[in-house]
């Protein structure tokens, strides 16, 4: 059976999610033969050898993938095409003979999988069905403790009924959503779906200490704010707002007492003193925003940016890498140390979301 590493990613972006592959695998000096399907939702990698799990598993998370929302570690194509006695397809002894042939003692907890596209999510019921079915094969088999925090995570991806891939991921580093989707709801009283986006790099950026600057009372700019998803957003949080736009904040944040509405030019605004924070959704070519945004950090003027690149209809990886190179060329030219992560998210469509902040 052959090795692969498969990454789950947003339909049509295929090419890119292969890239991030190709990455990780130059930074391990190895080769992989990614299969492209553009629409399919995910990638499936051949490797030279079968992959060693611990290694592609640290270069993964010292090489963050850009456009791959969640990676996994195995073998595949699986074929589920067992008989039972009576009748229907016995896809567990398969599953589990996969399992097996991964070489872990034990997994925490197994997460069965699909495309996250239209046909994809046809397999939903299959997966449902399957999930219980084959945890309760897996503990028979001392290999499931049933721990969402014990590492290793084992997946399995339904590409249809009858094929699957199977692999593993580190609890710990490794998306902690199946699909490397979060699970997130509109809120009520948010002006525009845009205000997930935010919240999903939140939770997806930020980690404990992190939030905690989040605090009421903290400081914030939000350029391009209209209608207001993203003020709201902050407001909701206790955060004192200055959304920056020349457009009309729509809803209930429109009257918030925690937010100061400016009719300015997001590209131009810098405020008197610096803010904790500054976030950034304006329409505008992605090299323009990754410079502002280095300037902000840079300058001093806030501590910590969450911002969006919109990309181009080509060479997107390519685009990402640039911004990327230009913000911490930009920042190392000022001597200011920083960190800078990049994910295309859930929530995201034809655009990557950053994370800059200063480490001094």
């Amino acid at each position: 059976m052959n090795g692969c590493v498969v990454a789950h990613c947003r339909a049509g972006f295929e090419p890119e999610a292969a890239a991030d592959l190709h990455a990780a695998a130059a930074r391990l000096r190895e080769t992989v033969r990614p299969h492209v399907e553009v629409g399919a939702g995910f990638v499936a990698a051949q490797t030279e050898e079968a992959p060693d799990i611990a290694r592609w598993s640290s270069a993964l998370t010292a090489n963050a993938p850009i456009f791959a929302r969640s990676v996994f570690i195995g073998s595949g194509p699986w074929t589920l095409t067992g008989t039972s006695r009576s009748g229907p397809p016995d896809r567990i002894t398969p599953l589990v003979a996969a399992a097996r042939s991964l070489a872990s003692a034990s997994f925490g907890t197994v997460w069965l999988e699909h495309p996250d596209t239209n046909d994809g999510k046809a397999l939903s019921t299959l997966a449902r069905g399957l999930h219980n079915r084959l945890a309760g094969a897996l503990r028979d088999a001392n290999l499931l403790r049933e721990d969402e925090s014990a590492t290793p995570r084992l997946h399995v991806l339904l590409r249809d009924g009858a094929t699957a891939w199977v692999g593993v991921s580190d609890a710990h580093a490794g998306s902690p959503w199946p699909m490397g989707i979060p699970r997130l709801r509109m809120p009520r009283g948010a002006p525009s779906r845009s205000t997930l986006k935010l919240a999903e790099a939140l939770v997806t950026f930020l980690g404990s200490d992190e939030r905690r600057l989040l605090r009421a009372g903290s400081r914030a700019v939000d350029l391009g704010a209209a209608p207001g998803g993203w003020t709201w957003q902050l407001a909701q949080r206790g955060l004192r707002v200055t959304a920056v736009d020349n457009g009309a904040l729509k809803g209930e944040v429109a009257h918030d007492a925690l937010v100061t509405h400016l009719r300015e030019d997001g590209l131009r605004y810098r405020p008197r003193r610096p803010v904790d924070w500054v976030t950034c959704d304006i329409v505008e070519k992605p090299s323009r925003i990754a410079a502002l945004m280095a300037d902000w950090i840079g300058a001093g003027h806030a501590r910590h940016a969450i911002f969006n690149l919109k990309l181009p209809m080509k060479k997107r990886y390519d685009e990402v890498v640039r911004c990327r190179a230009a913000i911490t060329d930009d920042l190392s030219r000022r001597g200011v140390r920083a960190h800078l992560a990049l994910r295309q998210l859930y929530h995201d469509r034809e655009e990557v979301t950053g994370y800059l902040a200063r480490r001094d």
